[in-house]
């Protein structure tokens, strides 16, 4: 009997582990997950690496010989993420070459300091994608106002992006817009785009918290009635606008050029409220061709006990609208849940990097004494 997390893929969802360590590649871990859980790729963030490094698992040996050659806390954490992310790609390698390329795929991310800074974003991002210098490495970019153009200029230089941190269909369209005129510049200057792929990572579990709180405050009948519904409703909305938009001429035109679709990614899968059910986020958002990011607590409970019953995404677009249409009725502002969500991403992975830049330096003392 096939397994849930099987079941899943057949149903056209990529699994990707939202997590990566040294000690997950070097134990065969990683190896382990892609052959028994159906895992086709990885995302990472700023929090997985700060959580990673703060272990020290497998670490020692490279801070103290980054420590020994002096070398500073940015510079030393590029070198410790870059080759994570390398070798995970080699990992990885036979995946993509299976699929064409479609998966087999991981990400890392420009730094959050960056994420308001439009230049910096583009120069790290090539910088990154330069390091790692495999064919399936994603450079995560944040869907800020200064990420936008950054990934226009990213995608035109024929990189590979997971654009980030998405939270309202607004900033979608203009995610799906940048990564458009991304193509048409790459086209422009004679680069392939069959090469290119991209992914928009739409978050799912934290519109539930933050709307939740807010439904609790209003306090009514009607509001507790649309509690923990808002996140599977905006995600599912997200793929009806992302079956729009890539049927426009611009982007049929595109695609008919040989350039790829930009898959709709699930982040932040994992359910935030302990009385949901710890599936909720995988398997109410099943479609074709989207990629589902899921933390390893997430992914062993879809394979234990996950219920896939085919596409749940595409038949309820009407009731994802009347979700949204109700929250305004009982007077939640979505507009200003999804611009807190997305500032508040920010400065969270912000205050991650900063707890990373202070482990690194902790370790970089330690081995020099």
């Amino acid at each position: 009997m096939s397994t849930p997390t099987g079941q899943l893929s057949a149903a056209g969802v990529s699994i990707w582990l939202d997590d990566l360590s040294r000690s997950r590649i070097e134990t065969g871990n990683l190896a382990d997950l892609i052959a028994t859980r159906n895992v086709v790729g990885v995302t990472t963030n700023p929090t997985i690496f700060a959580g990673a490094l703060s272990k020290g698992d497998g670490y020692q040996g490279q801070v103290a010989e980054l420590a020994a050659a002096g070398t500073s806390v940015d510079d030393a954490i590029f070198r410790i993420t870059t080759d994570d992310v390398r070798n995970a790609s080699d990992i990885f390698r036979p995946v993509y070459d299976a699929t064409g390329g479609v998966d087999g795929r991981v990400s890392i991310e420009v730094s959050p300091d960056l994420a308001h800074d439009t230049e910096a974003t583009i120069a790290q991002a090539k910088a990154l994608a330069a390091t790692v210098d495999r064919p399936n490495v994603l450079i995560k970019i944040p869907a800020t106002k200064a990420g936008l153009p950054a990934i226009t200029e990213v995608i035109g230089a024929g990189i590979s992006v997971n654009v980030t941190l998405i939270f309202s269909l607004e900033r979608y369209a203009e995610v799906i817009e940048a990564y458009l005129a991304g193509l048409e510049k790459a086209i422009a200057a004679g680069i392939d785009p069959t090469g290119i792929r991209s992914v928009a990572s739409f978050f799912v579990s934290r519109v539930d918290t933050e709307v939740d709180k807010r439904l609790t405050s209003i306090g009514t009948d009607a509001a507790a009635a649309l509690a923990s519904k808002a996140g599977v409703a905006n995600a599912r909305l997200a793929y009806e606008l992302y079956e729009q938009a890539f049927a426009t001429e611009r982007a049929r035109g595109l695609l008919a050029a040989g350039a790829n679709l930009q898959r709709p990614l699930w982040a932040s899968t994992g359910v935030k409220d302990p009385s949901l059910p710890d599936t909720l986020y995988v398997v109410e958002l099943v479609a074709p061709g989207v990629v589902n990011t899921m933390p390893e607590k997430t992914l062993q409970a879809t394979f234990d006990h996950g219920v896939v019953d085919g596409d749940t995404v595409t038949g309820n677009y009407a009731d994802a609208h009347a979700v949204i249409d109700g929250l305004a009725a009982v007077g939640v502002d979505f507009a200003d849940v999804t611009q807190v969500l997305e500032d508040e991403g920010v400065e969270k992975f912000i205050v991650s990097w900063h707890e990373l830049k202070d482990t690194v330096q902790t370790a970089l003392a330690a081995s020099k004494q």
